[in-house]
């Protein structure tokens, strides 16, 4: 499996998933974890997936995406955006009406 295939099933298998540097649990950069804990805050399951763990994986998402940066989320298959617009967007409360809209279930103790 390549690793576009590898990236494509896990966020069209999985409602939630944040590329990530780190995992949920030990973020480690200050953009990943301010998206953890807003996810986290918000109460919605998510994947994490660490890219400092490949290469490939790292530059392999940045391609997919066409997005530079990481960390990325995905919700239902759809890029969402990185750090500065999930912060937008939770600020606004818009996140939080996206994964409603998308039919995440949003409350859950994470």
């Amino acid at each position: 499996m390549s690793i576009e295939q590898f990236i494509d099933n896990e966020v069209k298998s999985n409602d939630v998933v944040l590329f990530m540097k780190g995992t949920p649990q030990f973020p480690q950069c200050g953009f990943s974890g301010q998206v953890v804990q807003i996810l986290d805050h918000i109460g919605v399951g998510y994947k994490g997936l660490n890219v400092l763990e490949s290469a490939e994986l790292r530059n392999g998402v940045k391609v997919y995406s066409n997005w530079p940066t990481i960390p990325q989320l995905y919700v239902k298959g759809e890029f969402v955006g990185g750090c500065d617009i999930i912060r937008e967007m939770f600020q606004a409360g818009e996140l939080q009406q996206l994964f409603t809209d998308k039919g995440v279930p949003v409350g859950a103790a994470a």
